[in-house]
């Protein structure tokens, strides 16, 4: 074990993380600093500040990171058009980052010997935490208590809360229904309850929107400025990019949108089932997906999104405002616009006659329009290989007029 005195813990205030700091001042027998961030996660921060207090910390950080996360972490992401398996708008994983570069930044100030975080042993978070922190830090020392204590069990921790006097709430000393991570962005329920992707989630797992069978059923019409690509303003009201995103969270909450049911394969016979809830989220990523369709380049300074929030638009169709309905080509789909050019889905479809005022319908068919249109050949052709073609076109003479597909 490493000589350490002094360690900079990411610390939320919960009973596995409060393990962990007790953990580290027995075993390495080091002071803790202990640094809590506010990233909207909905929770009360002076809890965490009064447990470490009376845990014995003289050091505490909490700070408000929620403005830098939007500005410097989220919004970049929404750029990217970042997706993961099409429909996780990665919130979680964009969250470490920053977390972990003011765990570097923390203990550089304080004199520090290593920082220190909660994630487990087996999962993606000890990459996140640590190779930031390697990134801004060669030589900072990670401590990753789960890869290194003898706890084998649940019980084996609140044993250990116990004999020295850390709090358990009663439903810690069971197992969880399921374990929750929050912030502005979104909220991520995994495990327990959720691992049978064929039994329907119960419920209380929803945490940020409401279902769709109680959304109302007229939709509420939005309009988001932007501005070199970022979101500045809901309805003509200027706004941080925080308060935006928290704005975008009420509307989407109360209209049904944002929720994600994803089943994903980590390993080779392993499945991991999720619930994602990013309303405000959702609607950011749907209404810059509008914005970079209809400018067609990404110089443009600034756009402006029509946004209709609707029960149906959980079914995730994207379709431009004046679209024909995918089903019925005479028929246009409800709310669209008049003159607004061809049928164009948003991921990207150029289409000659931009409106004005860009408008997206979120409506859910079964004749979807996703995906770029394949052009056709006629049949029996296809494209050949450069070699190919080259060996085609000698064996003709190269002659003039001469065609190769």
């Amino acid at each position: 074990m490493p000589d350490v005195k002094k360690v900079v813990l990411a610390y939320s205030g919960g009973l596995d993380t409060s393990i962990i700091l007790k953990w580290l001042q027995t075993s390495y027998r080091a002071e803790v600093v202990t640094f809590t961030a506010d990233l909207g996660q909905g929770e009360e921060l002076e809890p965490a500040r009064r447990k470490a207090e009376m845990l014995g910390i003289r050091e505490i950080h909490i700070e408000d990171l929620r403005e830098e996360f939007v500005r410097d972490f989220v919004f970049p992401m929404m750029r990217m058009n970042a997706l993961y398996e099409g429909v996780y708008l990665l919130g979680t994983s964009i969250a470490r980052p920053l977390i972990a570069k003011r765990l570097v930044e923390i203990a550089h100030a304080s004199g520090a010997d290593a920082i220190a975080h909660g994630a487990t042993g087996k999962g993606n978070d000890q990459v996140r935490f640590e190779l930031t922190a390697y990134a801004l830090d060669p030589n900072v020392l990670v401590i990753a208590p789960w890869r290194e204590w003898d706890f084998k069990s649940r019980s084996d921790l609140v044993d250990f809360a116990e004999k020295h006097q850390i709090p358990v709430p009663k439903d810690k000393r069971g197992e969880a229904p399921f374990s929750v991570d929050a912030n502005l962005l979104h909220s991520s329920s995994e495990g327990k309850v959720l691992e049978d992707p064929w039994v329907e989630p119960p419920p209380y797992v929803y945490q940020r929107t409401v279902a769709p069978e109680d959304a109302p059923d007229k939709p509420t019409t939005i309009e988001i400025d932007f501005k070199q690509g970022d979101a500045v303003a809901v309805d003509g009201k200027a706004m941080s990019p925080a308060t935006l995103l928290t704005h975008l969270n009420g509307l989407g909450r109360d209209n049904g949108i944002g929720r994600v049911d994803l089943v994903e394969n980590r390993f080779v016979g392993m499945k991991s089932r999720g619930i994602y809830e990013t309303p405000g989220g959702t609607i950011l990523h749907v209404a810059h997906r509008a914005i970079e369709s209809l400018t067609l380049d990404r110089e443009a300074p600034q756009g402006l999104a029509r946004v209709a929030l609707c029960r149906a638009g959980l079914l995730r169709l994207l379709v431009l405002a004046g679209a024909p309905h995918a089903a019925t080509p005479g028929r246009r789909e409800p709310g669209a616009c008049r003159g607004a050019g061809q049928a164009q889905a948003v991921q990207g479809q150029r289409h000659r006659h931009r409106p004005q005022e860009p408008e997206i319908a979120l409506f859910g068919r079964a004749g979807h329009l996703r995906g770029r249109p394949r052009r056709l050949r006629p049949e029996g052709r296809r494209r050949l290989h450069p070699a190919e073609r080259a060996e085609v076109t000698n064996a003709r003479g190269a002659r003039p007029g001469g065609v190769v597909d």
